[in-house]
């Protein structure tokens, strides 16, 4: 039986490879955030991996772990406010719907992620440019910059991991696409949650 953690070897090994091959056009470093901000969808399997990390960042961190909770619980209740309904719906099908919406994962302070060893799968191959499963190619707006079509395509790197999630995501049949924000409070729908303890 495959594990996330198979999953996360191949996507990371292929994430330090594309580093290798973009080189000095890479942009991204400690502080450089501007991905964190604005919802994106996140699969079952991301969403279980943040929870996990929320997890053992209790054990090891209380305090931080605490502010992340109540960042992904305010984070919740400002977009269920400003986009009742069908939020997630919403917020996915939008790109403009809670396009400032720092993500509860980032540290305000120091503009990095509490949660970076479980952090999303989107999370960690964003940046360099990288091609999914035969789709468009994706790269930072702000890597490569001056750098032209040809130069971007030789960096590019194909990621082929649709079989092996389909197998993971097999032991989450009643699930679907949520955010960070939802996945850490343990809702993807319904009236916003109350404070809890730590996610199990």
């Amino acid at each position: 039986m495959a594990s996330d953690h198979a999953l996360i070897q191949i996507v990371d090994a292929a994430l330090a490879e594309a580093a290798r091959k973009a080189g000095a056009w890479l942009a991204c470093r400690p502080g450089c955030a501007e991905c964190c901000i604005g919802p994106f969808a996140i699969s079952p399997l991301d969403a279980e991996r943040l929870r996990r990390g929320l997890s053992d960042l209790e054990q090891g961190d209380p305090e931080r772990a605490a502010r992340v909770r109540r960042r992904a619980r305010e984070s919740s209740e400002r977009l269920r406010g400003a986009y009742p309904g069908d939020t997630l719906a919403r917020v996915l099908s939008d790109d403009d719907d809670g396009e400032d919406e720092p993500c509860p994962a980032l540290d305000p302070e120091t503009r990095t992620c509490d949660l970076y060893g479980h952090r999303p799968i989107t999370c960690r191959t964003f940046g360099p440019p990288m091609r999914f499963d035969g789709g468009s190619l994706a790269v930072c707006e702000l890597c490569f910059d001056g750098a032209s079509a040809e130069e971007v395509a030789a960096c590019a790197l194909e990621l082929d991991t649709a079989e092996l999630e389909a197998e993971l995501s097999a032991g989450f049949p009643a699930q679907s696409d949520t955010i960070v924000a939802f996945a850490l409070v343990g809702r993807t729908s319904g009236p916003p949650e109350r404070a809890r303890g730590p996610l199990h």
